[in-house]
């Protein structure tokens, strides 16, 4: 076998050498010194100069949310209340007008709105995605807000004259791009005006929920969340605190800590969770499917619950936010006040504040509830129906925005949020948050107000941020990231989120976007403790198709970016630390060197592909590389290489590299005969965005990214060297590979290393494309008795004195090459050519186990956080409403029924419904071609194989009882190959367990497990969870009211009707604070 091996190694060394020009390029390269420059990158101070460009971005965004916050509070302070004010006295552009003229059933249309709303006209802007208005504001109020209210329109009248200041910060940095307030009262005011992006279903945005306020209107918290299930809890009472507590864990951020309890006469975790945990996206999920299995007996403990609650707020032994500290009960009423519990845990100090929520319709004694509250600086609340569910869980941010107030010019602080997806459509983006306080008093030498008024923001792209960091010159495996206080990327080239829309923010650690070890947990650690650092690591990385990992090099140095919460990395291979820059000054080359670009060439000097990068502002792009080369060969005509509308590096490195890689096929390809050693194609492609393909025709069958920096080859053969196979990409679901036409090819690429002065840099890969036919039959002569082709062949059996071979015995014995992710490259068994390229598990599952077992092969597992999945199939809906209670007919005939606290509960249920049909529709109900129906985030664990510690030859027995099989396995030298030959399996018994390397669905790894070994994070440097001047006095009140008899009986008449009422002015749009 080794004499085979040998033979393999030979022949394709020799294919490699004559075809592949990794010498002659070389050469071209050094005859053509005159024509480019090595330049280096200096990590520190690459790094350095990014770092600052970002700080003096976001700082002009800082200068402009300082003079908005400050007019808005200037604003308000002179603004006169007035009680009087009506609706058709308030002129404005309300952003959701278009979308509910078009709409029957809205809002406006049912209440016989009398706004008297602005109709604007429109530009597209390509820096907004949307047609925007630079003259006026939008106005967007929560759909369960009634817009009428006093409230309301004295907000909209006191904000229009932000307008101007909107106006002038932009005329002042044109760049600016989304410039926003949110009022505590759920009005959001932003500039510049477009209409709003309407989702399919209700549009129940309310900037109060979005991560920029949240985080913006207070310091980070530590909440309890305590439920009362005792057996008085039943029913739609139960249903509504569910609801309520996940709304409440909505409320909160990843600088938030949690815990979720329930409680009789004992307390006890709804989950796995037993202490606070982080408030993320994965551990909110985990509390929201516990929350779900909560069930109602026993009798109600106060003492139990708040026990808990305190006990879990004192245990430091945790990662925890460490700055405002609260309990969050949730209960049907009860007479215990626990006083001796407050005595204990929170008195004199009440560093815990308490807000207690009265649930569900009933008659109980609310007094102990509001006591509980008041005497724990907290506040008393009222849930009596679904419609007061998200209202009444977001207010309690008012008493937590009270020490900022209080602490004034202090807390005044911009604090810069994780990453998340614009509402409008910009994409992902940072939001830089200033809140805006009320600065009146109720009268002379009355207590300083302590109101939030809400939180200003302005918005930077995260395509903004990128174009600040350098593109090309880091090579394709060279990149920046940047993370936050939390260990989250901000940039990274694996922060791709496949679904959009997201209603929680983007939050892919560093050690999810790359494949995790200490090296890099401790750098982590370093950057968000805002250190400088440098470090050269032996680590892994995924390639770029997730099929492939290699060990590897590499270097990172990072620093903090002054003034904000980031920290910026810069991560580069060592044969990155060179690069080369074209200086083509001779004109008449250029355009010689031009020429070959143009498809009349491509005949004699083969096809180019030219990457699809930005090469001059005009150029327009393609998806169509042939149109995007037409488009830039247009451009050109008009312009010249120097041109100050084009990236000058950029266009000179692509035109040198045109020349360089013809040259290529005038010394080597040409005048080779590729059907001699069955090739496909040659190619070749470079840093400078050039891929030559070799002979035109070939480039029919060519899929290749046409941008090497996202080819998977491309980047493969720069980490590794030697030759690297690429079979076919097949999917074990998909048909078998068509082998007609000689169109399958075998691509095998490497890299081409120049050492110029000392200096060492990869600028160019090169590599043929193997028919795969052929060399399945060459392959087995090359593994066989036989020296060459056209000798006869050998017979010999087991009983001969000779040695089988993979040619003659085929039919006793198996032999295959596969690649180095445990891919099927070649095989002597004619039923397998066109399973090449499927993991080898799927062809021969019992060898490949015994591969894994010996070591030629580890396993790397990781999860991808950024899926998309088709949603779950719907289970078993009736046809009632979610989580409303379904009154039976003798209810209606029963008079006492129609008085009761079940049927009001009813009826304001149904008339919310009127306005949020979500809450009446199944799941399945999605509005058809929406992409909340098409797909969703999910979590995939991929699994990667790699070659182990198994150099040498091999040999093993695999022993399956009765029978064994017997295989030999063995590297091929300055290859990803591995050479097996084993015997075919003889009996059934031998069949293993399959190893699996396609992407599955996962829930993750275990959340209960993963809490208990917290990644490091930092919270925020500021806490305003305590000012002495507070005042407290203000801590809720009852806002029910008893139903009456006829008031039932005509929303009775009107819902059967089918006629909707004119609501009153809601509860939730007074501020109570």
């Amino acid at each position: 076998m080794q004499h085979w091996a040998r033979r393999l190694e030979q022949e394709i060394d020799g294919v490699m050498r004559i075809f592949g020009g990794v010498q002659q390029l070389r050469e071209i390269y050094k005859d053509n010194r005159n024509l480019f420059e090595v330049q280096e990158n200096e990590p520190q101070k690459l790094v350095e100069k990014v770092a600052g460009d970002i700080e003096s971005l976001l700082d002009r965004k800082v200068r402009a949310l300082k003079r908005l916050a400050d007019a808005a509070e200037n604003f308000q302070k002179a603004h006169r209340w007035q009680d009087n004010i009506k609706e058709e006295d308030i002129l404005y552009y309300d952003a959701k007008a278009d979308a509910e003229l078009d709409d029957p059933e809205s809002e406006d249309v049912e209440r016989g709105s009398k706004v008297s709303t602005l109709r604007l006209d429109f530009v597209e802007d390509s820096n907004f995605k949307n047609k925007v208005n630079y003259s006026y504001t939008a106005v967007q109020i929560p759909t369960d807000i009634y817009k009428g209210s006093t409230v309301i329109l004295n907000e909209l009248n006191w904000t229009e004259a932000l307008e101007n200041v909107f106006i002038e910060n932009r005329r002042q940095d044109p760049t600016l791009l989304w410039q926003v307030f949110g009022s505590a009262t759920g009005v959001t005011r932003y500039y510049p005006a477009t209409p709003w992006r309407a989702p399919k279903k209700i549009d129940l945005y309310d900037v109060r929920r979005r991560p920029w306020y949240i985080q913006g209107a207070s310091s980070p918290k530590d909440m309890v969340i305590i439920v009362d299930v005792s057996g008085s809890v039943s029913g739609l009472t139960l249903k509504l605190m569910k609801t309520s507590v996940c709304e409440m864990l909505d409320t909160l951020s990843d600088d938030d800590y949690v815990n979720v309890a329930s409680f009789n006469e004992k307390a006890q975790p709804v989950s796995c969770f037993t202490h606070l945990v982080q408030a993320n996206v994965r551990n909110k999920k985990v509390f929201k499917e516990a929350v779900q299995g909560m069930v109602a007996k026993g009798t109600t403990g106060y003492k139990a619950g708040f026990e808990y609650a305190f006990d879990q707020l004192q245990n430091s032994n945790i990662t925890r936010a460490n700055c405002n500290k609260m309990i969050m009960m949730f209960t049907d009423g009860g007479e215990d006040r626990v006083q001796d519990v407050f005595e204990k845990y929170n008195w004199p100090n009440r560093t815990v504040r308490v807000f207690t929520f009265s649930v569900g319709q009933h008659n109980y004694d609310v007094t102990p509830l509001q006591w509980m509250a008041c005497a724990n600086k907290g506040y008393y609340f009222e849930i009596p129906s679904i419609g007061a569910i998200r209202i009444n869980t977001q207010e309690y941010l008012d008493v937590l925005g009270r020490p900022m107030v209080l602490a004034g010019k202090e807390a005044k602080q911009v604090q810069w949020t994780n990453v998340y997806e614009d509402a409008l459509g910009l994409g992902l983006v940072v939001t830089g948050t200033l809140p805006v306080f009320n600065l009146t008093q109720d009268g002379p030498g009355e207590k300083k107000n302590q109101l939030i008024l809400g939180v200003m923001g302005i918005d930077v792209a995260l395509n903004d941020i990128k174009r600040l960091t350098p593109n090309y010159t880091l090579g394709a495996n060279g990149y920046v990231f940047a993370i936050d206080l939390n260990g989250y990327v901000l940039l990274h080239p694996n922060l791709k989120p496949q679904t959009t829309n997201f209603r929680e923010p983007v939050t892919l650690d560093f050690l999810d976007a790359e494949l995790e070890d200490e090296n890099k947990e401790e750098i982590r650690r370093s950057m968000i403790d805002g250190n400088k650092g440098h470090k050269q690591i032996r680590t892994l990385v995924k390639s770029l198709d997730e099929r492939y990992v290699d060990e590897v090099v590499r270097n990172y140095t990072w620093v903090p970016i002054r003034s904000t919460n980031y920290s910026l990395g810069l991560v580069l291979p060592p044969y990155s630390t060179f690069y080369l820059q074209a200086n083509l000054s001779d004109q008449i080359l250029q355009v010689k060197y031009f020429e070959f670009l143009l498809p009349s060439s491509f005949e004699s000097e083969g096809h180019v592909f030219i990457a699809p990068r930005e090469y001059c502002k005009d150029l327009n792009a393609s998806d169509n590389n042939t149109e995007f080369l037409k488009n830039f060969i247009e451009l050109m005509e008009k312009v010249t290489p120097d041109s100050k509308q084009c990236n000058n590096f950029l266009l000179h490195n692509l035109i040198l590299d045109t020349g360089i890689t013809q040259q290529l096929v005038e010394r080597v390809w040409r005048d080779q005969d590729l059907n001699t050693y069955s090739l496909l194609a040659v190619f070749a492609a470079t840093d400078g965005g050039i891929t030559r393909v070799f002979p035109n025709k070939a480039a029919e069958d060519w899929t290749e990214n046409p941008e090497p920096f996202n080819a998977s080859f491309y980047r493969r053969s720069l980490d590794n060297h030697g030759y690297i196979f690429k079979p076919p990409h097949q999917d074990a679901l998909l048909r078998p590979l068509e082998l007609e036409n000689d169109t399958v090819g075998i691509l095998v690429s490497t890299a081409v290393e120049l050492s110029l002065g000392g200096r060492t840099l990869r600028p160019a890969v090169v590599g043929v494309k193997l028919d795969l036919e052929a060399w399945a039959e060459k392959f087995k002569v090359l593994a066989s008795n036989r020296t060459h082709q056209d000798q006869p062949q050998k017979q010999c059996g087991p009983s001969s004195h000779c040695e089988m071979d993979c040619e003659v015995n085929n039919e006793d014995l198996l032999c295959v090459l596969i690649d180095d992710g445990g891919f099927l490259v070649l095989s002597n068994q004619n039923h397998q050519w066109d399973q090449v390229g499927r993991f080898f598990s799927e062809v021969d599952a019992n060898l490949m186990l015994a591969l894994y077992n010996n070591s030629f092969y580890t396993r790397k597992e990781s999860y991808d956080y950024q899926a998309a999945c088709a949603p779950q199939p719907p289970g078993n809906l009736g046809a009632a409403p979610r989580g409303v209670f379904v009154p039976t007919i003798a209810d209606f005939l029963n008079l006492a029924w129609w008085t009761s606290a079940a049927a009001w509960s009813l009826f304001q249920q149904l008339l919310y419904g009127l306005i949020y049909h979500s809450w009446f529709q199944a799941d399945s109900a999605e509005a058809e071609g929406s992409p909340e129906a098409r797909e969703s985030s999910c979590v995939m664990k991929q699994t990667q194989y790699y070659f182990g510690s198994v150099n040498a030859s091999y040999n093993a027995i695999i022993d399956c009882g009765n029978c064994s099989r017997l295989f030999h396995a063995q590297r091929l030298t300055n290859t990803n190959l591995l050479f097996v030959v084993a015997e075919k399996p003889l009996c059934s018994q031998c069949e293993a367990g399959r190893l699996l390397q396609k992407e599955t669905h996962s829930d993750g790894p275990e959340q209960c497990e993963l809490v208990q070994r917290p990644r490091y994070r930092r919270g925020p440097h500021i806490c305003f969870d305590y000012n002495a001047t507070e005042d407290t006095s203000d801590c809720g009140r009852g806002a029910s009211f008893p139903p009456s008899l006829g008031v039932l009986v005509s929303l009775q008449l009107l819902l059967l009707l089918g006629l909707p009422p004119r609501p009153q002015p809601q509860v939730h749009a007074s501020r109570r604070l």
